[in-house]
């Protein structure tokens, strides 16, 4: 039986334009003023922590990173509970696979409190019960770790898990854990990056292309091999 494991953000649902806020808003505070979406962009598919440890070096920003989490964490709840978009396609992929009884989770590098915030205020916390957060594990994407913990927790193995991401490390992750990868690049610019090219099914063009049909197909098919 396969079972599904989301990526949230920039998979799921278009929560970059949240962190990206949420984050600018942060360093201006430490006094990192124009802070731009180029930049923010870079750090795709990375955990928020992770993020926040290499901006504090680069700036060298004197607050601690437990600090800057909790002012960044504030701003981007603030932010997701009223202006989170899921994207269509997937929303109607994961009520299809909800509906036939397919097991999935979501696996992030958000917080835990975040996801929560996420999930109930688009209502998906109906479909997708078992979550992890890079929080509760050691290392975040692209090591393996949050996809192996939602594997446990979902009971399955590994090579009959499949992964949807958006982002580089979150392919790395999904291929270094020994699952497949449905790729749909949060930007079809990253389409060409070597992390996608072992992914079982890719959407170049990103969220505009994909497929809730086609992935479903897809997914039948490796089902049924």
């Amino acid at each position: 039986m396969i079972s599904v494991i989301f990526d949230l953000d920039g998979t799921l649902v278009d929560s970059e334009p949240n962190y990206y806020e949420s984050g600018r808003r942060t360093l201006e505070r430490h006094g990192v003023p124009d802070f731009t979406w180029e930049q923010h962009s870079r750090f795709i598919g990375i955990g928020t922590r992770e993020t926040l440890e290499i901006l504090r070096d680069r700036y060298g920003i004197r607050a601690p990173v437990e600090q800057l989490l909790a002012e960044q964490n504030a701003a981007y709840l603030e932010l997701a509970r009223i202006r989170t978009e899921v994207f269509p396609q997937m929303r109607g992929f994961v009520e299809r696979l909800h509906g036939e009884g397919v097991a999935m989770a979501v696996a992030s590098g958000s917080s835990l409190e975040a996801i929560d915030a996420v999930l109930s205020g688009t209502g998906l916390d109906a479909l997708l019960t078992t979550t992890v957060s890079a929080e509760e594990v050691a290392r975040g994407k692209p090591a393996p770790d949050v996809f192996l913990e939602a594997a446990r927790r979902l009971g399955a193995e590994p090579a009959d898990c499949v992964v949807v991401e958006d982002a580089a490390p979150g392919a790395r992750a999904a291929h270094a854990a020994g699952m497949a990868c449905v790729a749909v690049p949060y930007t079809p610019a990253i389409a060409g990056d070597p992390a996608f090219a072992s992914a079982g099914l890719l959407f170049p063009g990103g969220q505009p292309q994909f497929s809730a049909d086609a992935a479903y197909d897809w997914l039948s098919a490796r089902r049924t091999a």
